[in-house]
């Protein structure tokens, strides 16, 4: 898969895809500190990143620079670019594999920040603990405006509500009876154009503090447990009130799921759909405690 040009010793990390149910910007000067509050869960299913690095005695090390490539097809990936800048001054070649589509929801752009940092961490044997690189791939999605609050869920894996900002990796876990999750994808949503909208982020803003709020009025009692449908409304409803659904087949394909008697609402952010039951060209995934490793 490597030209002979990049060194044989390779790293390997994973990091799993992450849903968001709602969520609110948490604004801060400093990338480091700003993020997100809201409800999210990682998948069974994320990513592979594969790093290597230029050797030392290539004549074209000077000149090359860093590259990411998606499924095999080289892309401009700015985040994973900035996650390599702040750990090394080495020219870093990146593979990036999954079963996923970016911009389509699936939190890819901060699982390949958080797989690169870990992948590079063992190959530079840099010795920065899981949270240092963490924080490093959060504030690179905050730099390029790909993501909130995607990675601290990658960090720790599962299923979590957060009131606090994201940036500071506080999170409560959240137990479901419910195991598994269905999802169409259907197109994607560029998260740069949603964040960078001061009035649709206000109303984004407004519609996740009601849904916190909804969230902490259900009684989830000792064991911290919410039935998954009551998620999916809460969900549902903010998707309307803050905006973001306006693609009209994710609008048709969630009524003709509710005229099922099932429940469904939009994939954060990505034109697309999610609801507790099967439905038409759906696809299964599992609701994951795995969490971001190096292979």
């Amino acid at each position: 898969m490597k030209s002979a040009k990049y060194t044989s010793n390779v790293s390997v990390a994973f990091a799993p895809a992450n849903i968001s149910c709602f969520f609110t910007v948490r604004p801060h000067p400093d990338p480091r500190w700003m993020g997100s509050t809201g409800l999210g869960f990682t998948l069974d299913k994320g990513v592979v990143a594969e790093v290597s690095k230029i050797f030392k005695s290539s004549r074209q090390a000077r000149t090359l620079k860093s590259e990411v490539f998606f499924n095999g097809k080289k892309i401009k990936f700015p985040t994973v670019l900035s996650v390599i800048k702040m750990l090394t001054a080495e020219t870093i070649i990146v593979w990036i594999s999954s079963e996923l589509s970016l911009g389509h929801g699936f939190g890819l752009s901060g699982a390949s920040a958080i797989a690169v940092a870990y992948a590079l961490n063992k190959l530079l044997k840099l010795k920065k603990t899981k949270k240092e690189l963490a924080i490093i791939a959060h504030t690179a999605e905050v730099k390029n405006k790909t993501g909130l609050g995607d990675v601290v869920n990658q960090y720790f894996g599962g299923f979590f509500l957060k009131t606090k900002p994201s940036s500071r990796f506080l999170v409560k876990r959240i137990s479901l009876p419910e195991k598994y999750v269905y999802i169409r994808h259907l197109s994607p949503i560029q998260t740069k154009s949603i964040l960078t909208n001061k009035k649709l982020v206000g109303r984004i803003n407004n519609a996740g503090e009601r849904a916190i709020r909804k969230i902490k009025q259900l009684n989830i009692g000792m064991a911290n447990e919410i039935h998954f449908s009551d998620i999916i409304d809460i969900s549902k409803e903010f998707a309307k009130q803050s905006g973001l659904l306006k693609d009209r087949q994710t609008k048709k394909t969630i009524e003709q799921i509710e005229k099922n008697n099932n429940h469904a609402s939009m994939i954060i952010l990505g034109n697309g759909v999610f609801s507790n039951k099967p439905f038409a060209g759906s696809k299964k995934f599992t609701i994951s405690n795995r969490k971001a490793e190096v292979l």
